[in-house]
């Protein structure tokens, strides 16, 4: 289907001279801000509604307006659009084409408003759906990491601290602790998604409209919680979308400390998990490789969106009010940031429930490097030494074991008792790697039953969130 669409610029009648061709390819964003297209329509339909409801446009108006947008949304979902740089941005080249289908009366469409308010608009509406994938994706992801918890809830491993071995703790615990990361990710971004929710939608270019709009009535069309209540901020505020980009980069940042331990640990030396094949690639030399491309990669993407953040601090940091040229630059960095996000996280989602625990391997390593030393300190003050000497007379212990290339466990009690006259038989129940885990039996603790229980608790406030807070729903058409 050709679509013939109007190129004259609503602008020109200030101007003597044409735009030059380079300023205008340089200056235009229709080759980005297209994606907003259906939310733009949106926000016009809504618009429509109100300035028909306070009488600015007549019922037969606005019924012109409302069926000319949703013929353009059509043509733009079938791919027949023609989308003209000439037309500098996503609003105008859908204005050209209604004004071109349904004539004179789309001129109107534009009463009461302004590009600036438009924009602003647009993308609160486009992050606002973005942000509720997002929420969706980490909670796939969260379950994912919920069902590998249980899986292994028993499987020990070393846990680290300086990436050396410190204390035996068990896999299921560790990858609660990730969980708990996402828990903060998916709090800051619901929290975030509270002031995108805001609309700007007759703030006009910077001071309101002589017009007699209701923005209430505009707002409850389109799904948001309230207008915003001052026209200067309202066109220039892009404080959501840098929230909205810092919260993005503290879970990538999550995700990126995700990968550095599967890649550690999918590595020969370490051998603690098997990646699947369908994650992974192979080398174009090497034919024994398999690469974990997947936790790579997501690893440097994470420096995309950390970059994206400081380029919108540093695009808003220097701007006056109102609204600037400048602020066209902000949707590259916002939409990169999101399709990145989104990216990362469904890769995550799908990969994790696929990945296989070596458990011989990671109870082997949590048997090297003295990863009991504790317990056996925590053996000692509960024989009524004080904790400083027991912790004196466990490093001389382990000092031995090196020297006689001997664990804590593998020593008999003689040899220990060379160390402490208290120690007993019963010893060799904390310095077991299963006695350990199972004795950090509280709340927090990486005992089994623990484990357990967190994972109980956190299906239980995911269940909530779900049927209390996060079901966002708009009344738009």
């Amino acid at each position: 289907m050709e679509v013939k669409t109007v190129t004259e610029k609503p602008w020109t009648g200030r101007f003597t001279e044409s735009t030059d061709a380079f300023v205008e390819a340089f200056t235009a964003s229709v080759t980005f801000d297209q994606r907003m297209a259906h939310y733009d329509i949106r926000g016009s339909v809504a618009h429509a509604r109100m300035l028909a409801d306070v009488g600015v446009l007549t019922s037969e108006e606005q019924q012109q307006i409302v069926a000319g947008l949703e013929a353009i949304l059509e043509e733009i979902q079938n791919g027949d659009f023609n989308w003209s740089i000439a037309l500098e941005d996503v609003h105008m080249n859908i204005e050209s084409r209604l004004v071109a289908q349904i004539g004179d009366v789309g001129k109107k469409l534009h009463t009461g408003r302004s590009r600036n308010d438009q924009v602003a608009t647009d993308i609160r509406l486009w992050l606002r759906d973005e942000v509720d994938t997002i929420l969706a994706e980490i909670t796939r992801l969260q379950e994912a990491l919920l069902v590998l918890a249980e899986r292994e809830a028993e499987t020990i491993m070393p846990g680290f601290t300086h990436l050396q071995t410190a204390q035996p703790v068990t896999f299921g615990h560790h990858m609660m602790a990730w969980h708990e990361m996402l828990v903060r990710d998916y709090g800051r971004l619901t929290d975030c998604r509270k002031r995108v929710n805001i609309m700007p939608l007759g703030a006009a270019a910077l001071a309101g409209t002589t017009f007699p709009i209701d923005r209430t009535i505009t707002a409850r069309l389109l799904g948001f919680d309230a207008p915003a209540e001052n026209s200067l901020d309202a066109v220039s505020d892009r404080d959501f979308s840098i929230e909205f980009t810092s919260a993005a980069s503290l879970l990538m940042m999550h995700l990126s400390r995700f990968s550095e331990e599967l890649v550690l640990w999918a590595s020969d030396p370490f051998s603690f998990v098997e990646l699947p094949d369908s994650f992974c690639t192979g080398s174009s030399i090497m034919p024994q490789k398999k690469n974990p491309d997947v936790p790579e990669l997501v690893r440097g993407k994470s420096g995309r969106v950390f970059g994206h953040l400081m380029s919108l601090l540093t695009l808003m940091k220097g701007q006056p009010l109102a609204y600037n040229k400048d602020n066209q630059e902000d949707k590259e960095p916002l939409f990169d940031t999101v399709d990145t996000l989104k990216g990362s996280l469904k890769v995550y989602a799908d990969m994790m429930p696929t990945v296989e625990v070596k458990r011989e391997n990671t109870r082997a390593a949590a048997g090297k490097g003295f990863s009991t030393a504790t317990d056996l300190a925590d053996y000692l003050v509960r024989a009524g030494v004080p904790f400083r000497d027991s912790h004196e007379i466990v490093g001389k212990a382990v000092r031995y074991g090196i020297e006689q290339e001997k664990d804590l466990a593998e020593m008999t009690v003689e040899e220990l008792q060379q160390f402490s006259a208290v120690i007993q038989e019963d010893v060799f129940e904390v310095l077991t790697l299963e006695g350990s885990v199972a004795a950090r039996n509280h709340l927090g603790g990486t005992a089994p039953q623990q484990v357990h229980a967190a994972i109980q608790r956190a299906r239980q406030r995911k269940a909530e969130e779900l049927s209390g807070g996060n079901n966002f729903q708009d009344q738009s058409y």
